[in-house]
């Protein structure tokens, strides 16, 4: 009989504690601190969002439920709604921010040699937002219009293994193309990008720090085609220009060449794609922007089965530190699913933790067996039902 940890505390092994308790001590987060600390309230967070718990009053019954195990989940300090509250409310949001950015670096290592699906070597980056809405008389400070409220969340998502490389948490009123303005340009990388991100201006930044960008056009575009390159219409490919613009200002801010590619897609829907790379084939382009639905994909799964909306305090601080150990646990499920090779998803490794946290089996074994059961199938001597 296994006699080693529960599952939750082997979850939990995989995270660098070093760095975290690093980011307590420079944020001073346990200053005048007495019974719940930082790393309990990351541990109740972190299981919170592990079991799919709804609100503090849930953790608060789930886990003292079981006041025997608490110890070996981790915590130290006496789990309480009110003390988890407080703690969500005053502890500087920004220790776990810097942790989860410390997850995303180990992940992406991990995830660095995955293939991306096109031939092409160089860091290729989607980046897009999705809109969180709240209460207006609840969230004030994240007011949009008089009656409505909403948070952003801005991702630039790495399409090697959908790890975000960048998240940037605003008020819905902040629009996404500010958020080029935080971006560090990657020299050599790829950012593809819908048509909000349309500035001729923080585009140019990116093109004179050596990257690369493919996105839409908008429909009132202006420009002159200098000349056009031959392309294979039997690939739905219409045109492959060299451009130059003719709006003044927008040449003020991108006084260079462009390249404009007409593509006609499976559905008939006539795209066109703007780009500073001017040799890569001219499919290759719309195959990128292709994948930049990934990051769609990636914030469907994060609102299905991660808890970011319904928030567990009002405040920005509460908000913000519950979204970044959101994305924590996201980055922590995939490393796990990474270093011990498994062939699950990650909705499939997230089902399986939810309902055993308390369980004392090795996490190797329980998620490999679960495995192997999926492979297998169902009983073929099992009758159906309908």
């Amino acid at each position: 009989m296994y006699a080693g940890k529960l599952v939750f505390a082997q979850v939990m092994d995989f995270a660098p504690w070093h760095t975290f308790r690093r980011l307590v001590s420079k944020y001073r987060g346990d200053f005048n601190v007495r019974s719940f600390s930082c790393l309990d309230q990351f541990l109740c967070m972190a299981f919170a969002q592990l079991t799919y718990r709804e609100s503090l009053r849930d953790i608060e019954a789930c886990l003292r439920a079981q006041p025997s195990k608490l110890y070996h989940l981790g915590l130290r300090g006496s789990v309480s709604r009110s003390a988890l509250a407080d703690a969500n409310e005053g502890r500087d949001w920004r220790i776990y921010c810097e942790f989860a950015y410390a997850l995303i670096a180990h992940a992406r290592r991990l995830y660095a040699d995955d293939p991306l699906g096109i031939e092409l070597s160089e860091p290729v980056y989607a980046l897009d937002s999705t809109t969180i809405e709240l209460c207006r008389s609840l969230f004030p400070w994240a007011g949009v219009r008089p009656t409505t409220a909403a948070v952003k969340v801005h991702t630039l998502l790495d399409l090697r293994g959908a790890i975000p490389a960048f998240v940037h948490i605003s008020a819905g009123k902040v629009h996404d193309v500010n958020v080029l303005d935080l971006l560090l340009p990657d020299p050599g990388a790829f950012y593809v990008m819908d048509r909000g991100y349309l500035d001729f201006a923080r585009l140019h930044v990116l093109h004179q720090a050596g990257s690369f960008f493919v996105l839409r056009a908008k429909a009132n575009l202006q420009c002159r085609r200098l000349y056009s390159q031959p392309v294979d219409r039997r690939s739905g490919l219409i045109c492959d220009q060299i451009v130059e613009l003719r709006v003044f200002y927008s040449r003020q801010g991108y006084p260079g060449r462009l390249r404009r590619i007409r593509y006609r897609d499976a559905e008939g829907r006539r795209l066109v794609f703007l780009t500073n790379h001017m040799t890569l084939p001219a499919f290759t382009i719309c195959e990128l922007y292709r994948l930049r639905w990934q990051v769609e994909l990636f914030f469907k799964w994060i609102k299905q089965h991660l808890r970011i909306k319904r928030f567990f305090g009002i405040s920005e601080n509460a908000v913000k530190t519950q979204v970044w150990i959101a994305v924590a646990v996201y980055v922590l499920v995939a490393i796990i699913r990474k270093q011990l090779q498994l062939p699950l998803s990650l909705h499939a490794i997230l089902q399986i933790l939810s309902v055993t946290p308390f369980e004392k089996l090795p996490l190797a074994q329980l998620l490999t067996d679960a495995a192997r059961d999926d492979e297998t199938g169902p009983d073929p001597n099992q009758l159906n039902l309908l």
